[in-house]
């Protein structure tokens, strides 16, 4: 048996990169091809992922994806598969966003193979960058293809992108009834909309098409921002697709057809919850799920595993968005709890099973479920995975509060390299259940209110302190012990315990990126700078060294719109917790005006907010509270008129809790609540940089 640990797939988790899951990956080369079968006996479906690192921490590209017929060219613009329009409704392709890896970041993208349309001769893998921005600005440019068993087969590096703004990675297409793989590299400098036009795409301008798409999301005033404007009474508009706007005195005729949109579009919010018909707050809302009678962890474990399983089985978009990145196909799918399956003398009983039915054939993974912050043990799910490759299922999926790290297993699996049937084994927190359940229900949408209601039920229910789906919740034993050592100045480099520490607060961290992208609908990510290829072990080793040197826990977040990256502070000696920004000086003007017009942005921002005055070639500059520069913005500028102000750095100060667990006093509950309040109360009141200044940044290598 071939045993693979990682995580679910979606933003913010922590997985092994999947050139790095072990067994024979075929290096390609570009112009060259190899038959997937040749490769795989599991590769009716696949995961590809597209990898790169930012040397600033800020650069990012864009997954697309087109099915192309035998002319090579779409059959209609639904064939066109991008962040507006990321799911195909046969399930043979669905974008799963991006996860973080050790030197980067990864887009994954899940193929369904026996899904696709017969009439599709060729599937493109490409990307795109945005704001002016070439690929020449990023490193290490990779594609990867994994089989359905997590098993990387290939991998293709790209060195030469130059000043391209799009790149076709590679193309899968058939021959004959098999598939095959081909490493193109081919760069466009005409960026997402030129290479979409190019195989048939009818793209709508940008800026046509947010006139369009603000005049009618004003008028519609949908719940949800994925679903598409209406133009006619009962007319279909495809996801990811806005009405052409009318030609000049034109208003009166039809309308042309619905246009990809390469505009991302705006998150809408929900709207707001409506008046109680209560008489009073004592009366409680019937749930379809009630909570309070669970009083055992055992309860816990049944009542949550069920619960899950039965909304993934009757909400399609939801059961295969947690499925798809496990190597499931798209199919009919059911759940099932309790199962009894024969193991020697004694029949173990998983907490759940999930079989997809597809053209005939099952994709089967077995489930163990833990709640309220207990440890999977090693033996049952050794016991799973013996169980699902003697009975020739693909996985085992554990589910429990805790957060996988990549290098650092939640149990150790052996692996039976006799047996021929290969099981992957996945790690599912509860907190990414619920960040994937978020983003449906209040950024996404579903396909009817009865889903909507049920990944509603399902949400309440995993945020109910009653059900013990609250995620990691708990810094562990080291934390009292090296919290002290820091202190009185006892604690050695090499301690194990600063480890352990590091481990949990990298863990806090991911989970954090999972909350706050829900809230926002808006991709959260911790930024990572090791170089490719570096032990994840080696990193957390040297951290923790710096831990006992400094008493400092740190992080950086990267939030999508915001106008540069999130730095996170725990400083263990003072007991403080530091949230700050650096924005970058506008390219034009003068730096008295920049100064009030950040002062005016700021003007519902706390008091004690610190902003400091970045000068090039200095460690700092004139620094003040905003409470005492708002009736002198001039406060914040250099004397001398000869140095260059680079930006600004804004910065909020909170008092860290000390204990280990979630509790108010808590420190994984004082972090996660500075962060919020930094965000809410200064991040979003600031201008996101221009595209003439965001390249900018890039190429001067800050950030």
């Amino acid at each position: 048996m071939t045993a693979v640990w990682s995580g679910w797939l979606g933003w913010g988790s922590q997985v092994p990169e999947l050139g790095d899951l072990g067994g024979f990956m075929h290096e390609m080369v570009k112009g060259s091809n190899v038959a997937l079968a040749a490769l795989s006996e599991n590769a009716g479906s696949v995961i590809v992922g597209l990898r790169w690192v930012s040397p600033t921490g800020e650069g990012d590209a864009d997954v697309s994806v087109l099915l192309l017929d035998a002319n090579g060219k779409v059959r209609s613009d639904s064939d066109f598969y991008f962040y507006n329009n990321p799911v195909a409704a046969d399930g043979s392709v669905q974008l799963l966003g991006k996860t973080p890896t050790e030197s980067g970041d990864e887009d994954r993208i899940s193929f369904d193979l026996t899904a696709v349309p017969s009439g599709i001769d060729r599937i493109v893998v490409a990307a795109s960058r945005y704001e002016g921005a070439g690929f020449g600005e990023l490193e290490d440019l990779k594609m990867t293809l994994a089989d359905g068993g997590g098993e990387s087969l290939l991998g293709f590096a790209i060195d030469d992108a130059g000043t391209v703004s799009a790149i076709i990675f590679g193309e899968l297409y058939r021959r004959g009834e098999e598939w095959k793989f081909r490493a193109v590299g081919q760069g466009y400098d005409t960026g997402l909309a030129g290479l979409a036009a190019d195989f048939g795409v009818d793209i709508d301008d940008d800026a046509g098409a947010e006139e369009a798409l603000s005049s009618t999301e004003s008028s519609e005033q949908a719940d949800t921002a994925v679903r598409a404007p209406a133009v006619e009474q009962e007319q279909q508009v495809t996801p990811g697709l806005v009405p052409a706007p009318r030609p000049p005195g034109d208003e009166a005729g039809p309308r042309k057809a619905a246009r990809p949109r390469t505009a991302k579009k705006k998150v809408t919010v929900p709207r707001v919850a409506r008046k109680s018909l209560a008489d009073n707050e004592s009366w409680k809302q019937a749930r379809l799920f009630p909570v309070s009678v669970l009083k055992s962890d055992r309860d816990r474990e049944m009542r949550a595993t069920s619960v899950l399983l039965s909304v993934m089985a009757q909400v399609p978009e939801f059961g295969r968005r947690l499925t798809a990145a496990f190597g499931a196909p798209s199919g009919r799918m059911e759940t099932f709890t309790e199962v009894s399956l024969p193991h020697g003398d004694t029949p173990r009983r998983p907490d759940g099973v999930v079989r997809v039915e597809r053209a005939g054939k099952l994709w089967t993974a077995l489930v163990e479920t833990k709640t309220n912050g207990n440890a999977l043990k090693p033996e049952q799910v050794q016991a799973y995975a013996d169980i699902a490759a003697r009975r020739g299922y693909e996985a085992v999926i554990t589910l429990s509060n805790d957060v996988a790290l990549e290098g650092s297993p939640l149990v150790d699996v052996k692996i039976d390299g006799r047996r021929k049937h290969k099981v992957a084994l996945w790690h599912l927190s509860w907190a990414e259940v619920t960040h994937q359940a978020q983003m449906l229900i209040r950024h996404e949408g579903v396909g009817d209110k009865a889903h909507a209601w049920l990944l509603q039920e399902l949400l309440y229910y995993l945020r109910h302190e009653n059900s013990g789906c609250h995620g990691f919740q708990n810094m562990g034993a080291a934390w009292v012990p090296v919290r002290n050592g820091i202190d009185d100045e006892t604690l050695c480099q090499g301690d194990p315990r600063a480890l352990d520490v590091v481990e949990s607060w990298e863990r806090l961290i991911r989970q954090m990126c999972l909350s706050l992208g829900g809230e926002l609908g808006q991709k959260v990510l911790p930024v990572q700078r090791a170089k490719r290829g570096a032990d994840p072990r080696t990193r957390r080793s040297l951290l923790a060294d710096q831990l006992c040197v400094d008493g400092r826990l740190q992080a950086e977040l990267r939030i999508e719109g915001a106008p540069g990256i999130l730095a996170i502070s725990a400083d263990l000696r003072t007991g403080k917790l530091r949230n700050s920004i650096e924005i970058p000086a506008p390219e034009q003007g003068y730096p008295l005006t920049w100064a009030k017009r950040l002062i005016r942005r700021l003007a519902e921002a706390p008091a004690d907010l610190h902003i400091e005055t970045l000068i090039e070639g200095e460690t700092g500059g004139p620094r003040g509270t905003l409470e005492r520069l708002r009736p002198e913005p001039a406060d914040m500028l250099p004397k001398s008129n000869d140095t260059h102000i680079t930006g600004f750095r804004l910065s909020l100060f909170k008092s860290m809790g000390s204990s280990r667990g979630n509790a108010e006093s808590g420190f994984i509950r004082s972090v996660d609540d500075a962060v919020h309040r930094f965000y809410t109360t200064v991040v979003v009141h600031l201008d996101r940089p221009t595209p003439r200044q965001a390249s900018a940044k890039e190429r001067a290598g800050t950030g």
